[in-house]
């Protein structure tokens, strides 16, 4: 079916709702860390407890995608109902993460919200191919990256923000500050509103065939064999673009569990305090610590900050794309792997910055993520059975999980203790992985993935 091409608005609103879950995830990946060494978790592990998030997205991803595949409702469409979802159960559970009482409560709270937003997000990436001509399929990926670099510099500058406005920073032993607490109830708010006005914006095409699409549905289910045989069978060129994800992925998850205690180490010289170094039994003891926990919230703002401004790099990489691919094709496969080898640059040069340069390596970062955001999801489209969009989006981010739980399960300590204790070692080997990744983008061969053919 040839589709109608749809003009910027229509294009913004129907991407619009990922503000909200880019709000959700900016917020996760900058301050979960934060928080769980607040409650007294040792920086080693730190990537376990993040284990949460790659497991629930290698869980419900797929089922989200197969089961939207065989959704339709005559006013919400495919994947609204999903958007809808996801959205009240992520802005319950983001408002109460930072006042998780203990460490097992703050983990089991990143399952809860790692699974709703997940609900929500992988219908996102079906939409844009769904309403989409192929001809605008760069476009539509690219717009979704433009919001979602707003949603990350906004996001992870909220604690600083709101400690700028005169809350306070401090807290008692093992409670997160209000200023942490402030930040995730905006958040909560922000997630619900944007999808809401993307669920009444945004309407979708119903199936081509109605009366063959109510056949299937009413077909026994066979979910399972269902995913097992597309696994089998997917495309070649979604085989290669899954080792580019691995090595990508495995940088950004390293990003997000290390770069907290990583960069307020190595970079801001004020790392989490040891209670066990303090005698919490006097009053000089305390105080000590109270100091040096003030220091560590305070540097970890500052590490928040500088973390959004890859959303601001990704934003501008997106902005740039917005207009240009409105227009023109692009050699997507060249795009993404000068991207991602600017990105690991930046992570490198993590070892050698002062704190005001700090923000630099995040721009290059940002360049990797707007184009890790885009330029895989583009080439994929086009290489998938459209009644099929949902399950393979969904079989596509086990390429992103599968790496994910690898870290977490000890690969982050494994590689980086390789080059010695200290944290920053876990940045060092987010740039190489970065940059294995940018090289792969050379097995990718399909004239069709890496830029829009026209129809003879």
């Amino acid at each position: 079916m040839k589709k109608r091409i749809l003009g910027f608005w229509e294009i913004w609103n129907m991407s619009f709702g990922f503000l909200g879950i880019q709000f959700g995830f900016a917020l996760q990946g900058g301050f979960m860390s934060r928080i769980f060494q607040t409650l007294g978790a040792d920086k080693h592990d730190i990537p376990l407890l993040w284990i949460a998030a790659p497991l629930t997205g290698l869980l419900v991803q797929p089922i989200i995608g197969y089961m939207s595949d065989r959704t339709w409702h005559h006013r919400f469409g495919r994947r609204r109902p999903y958007f809808l979802i996801g959205a009240v159960l992520s802005s319950i559970a983001l408002f109460f993460v930072p006042y998780s009482p203990a460490l097992w409560v703050a983990a089991g709270f990143l399952w809860i919200l790692d699974a709703s937003i997940n609900i929500s997000m992988e219908p996102f990436r079906a939409l844009v191919a769904d309403k989409l001509d192929e001809s605008q399929r760069t476009y539509g990926f690219v717009m979704q990256t433009l919001i979602i670099g707003i949603g990350t510099w906004v996001a992870s500058n909220l604690p600083w923000l709101v400690s700028k406005m005169g809350v306070s920073d401090s807290a008692a032993l093992g409670v997160v500050p209000d200023s942490v607490k402030i930040a995730f109830a905006i958040g909560a708010f922000v997630f619900l509103i944007s999808i809401l006005y993307t669920v009444f914006t945004t309407t979708e095409y119903p199936p081509e065939d109605m009366e063959e699409f109510e056949r299937e549905k009413a077909q026994k289910s066979s979910f399972v064999s269902d995913i097992i045989n597309n696994i089998g069978n997917m495309p070649s060129t979604m085989k290669k673009l899954g080792v580019i994800q691995f090595f990508s992925w495995f940088a950004f998850f390293t990003m997000w569990s290390m770069a907290n205690p990583a960069l307020t180490e190595h970079v801001y010289k004020m790392p989490a305090p040891i209670e066990a170094n303090f005698d919490m039994t006097t009053v000089e003891g305390q105080k000590a610590y109270d100091i040096e926990n003030t220091a560590f919230q305070k540097s970890s703002n500052l590490v928040g900050s500088a973390m959004g401004v890859y959303g601001l790099s990704s934003m501008a990489f997106a902005l740039l794309f917005v207009f240009y691919t409105s227009k023109r094709n692009i050699n997507r496969k060249y795009v993404h792997m000068i991207s991602l080898i600017i990105g690991g640059a930046g992570f490198l040069l993590m070892t050698v910055v002062t704190p005001e340069q700090l923000k630099y390596c995040f721009v290059l970062i940002g360049i990797a993520w707007g184009s890790i955001l885009s330029m895989p999801y583009a080439m994929l489209s086009s290489s998938v059975d459209p009644k099929k969009m949902g399950m393979f989006m969904g079989i596509f981010n086990m390429f992103i999980v599968i790496p994910q739980i690898i870290a977490a399960l000890g690969g982050i300590n494994y590689i980086s203790g390789l080059l010695g204790d200290d944290a920053i070692n876990a940045m060092i080997i987010a740039g190489l992985s970065l940059v294995i990744a940018g090289l792969s983008n050379f097995l990718i061969t399909d004239k069709a993935a890496i830029s829009y053919q026209p129809q003879s």
